[in-house]
């Protein structure tokens, strides 16, 4: 019997060779974390700006991105192979995104695209810290909250065109307070 109880005790063991050193399993727990870390603050924003894919959403999308690509690496996976590993959270993340779109009656009443691109550049970021490209990771990230906070303020903050139409300027005024952008097609502007 005590044979039996040794060669569960080897399994277990084998099972979590993974992780064979402290370094590795530093570089796990960071990877992961600042894919977390970074979603989150993403989905802060969005939850910040009363969209529905929030906090948790975001710091999951990333995360799971991130264990995508850390174990393919982990398994030795070759680095022209991981390309396929990179289309898999691609399309995955952009059936995701496509979920958050909904789409009115009329041309312009579309509403989730930003909330669409926010989950697959998520995805992205979330890729790159798993690839131990943190940097990358973070300078992404602030680039994404440059524009999804600080564009909308500006576009508040500008004087609208006095020759356009006042339905025109009001529906302008409107897409800007949501999130909409004016040069994005589906606005109708």
């Amino acid at each position: 019997m005590d044979d039996w109880w040794t060669q569960i005790a080897q399994t277990v063991a084998a099972e979590f060779s993974d992780v064979p050193d402290a370094a590795q399993a530093t570089r796990i727990a960071v990877r992961l974390g600042v894919a977390a870390l970074l979603g989150g603050l993403l989905g802060w924003e969005r939850e910040h700006a009363g969209k529905a894919a929030g906090v948790r959403t975001h710091m999951l999308v990333a995360m799971g991105a991130a264990l995508f690509v850390l174990v393919a690496q982990q398994a030795g996976i070759s680095p022209a192979d991981n390309s396929r590993v990179l289309q898999g959270i691609i399309a995955g993340v952009g059936f995701l995104g496509a979920g958050t779109i909904l789409k009115g009656d009329a041309e312009s009443q579309v509403k989730g695209l930003t909330t669409a691109a926010g989950i697959w550049l998520t995805a992205a970021i979330g890729v790159a810290a798993g690839l131990g490209r943190e940097s990358t990771a973070i300078l992404g990230t602030l680039l994404a909250v440059v524009v999804l906070w600080v564009i909308p303020l500006a576009q508040r903050a500008a004087p609208t065109d006095p020759g356009q139409p006042a339905a025109r300027r009001k529906r302008l005024r409107r897409k800007t307070r949501a999130g909409l952008t004016a040069d994005t097609p589906q606005d109708g502007l």
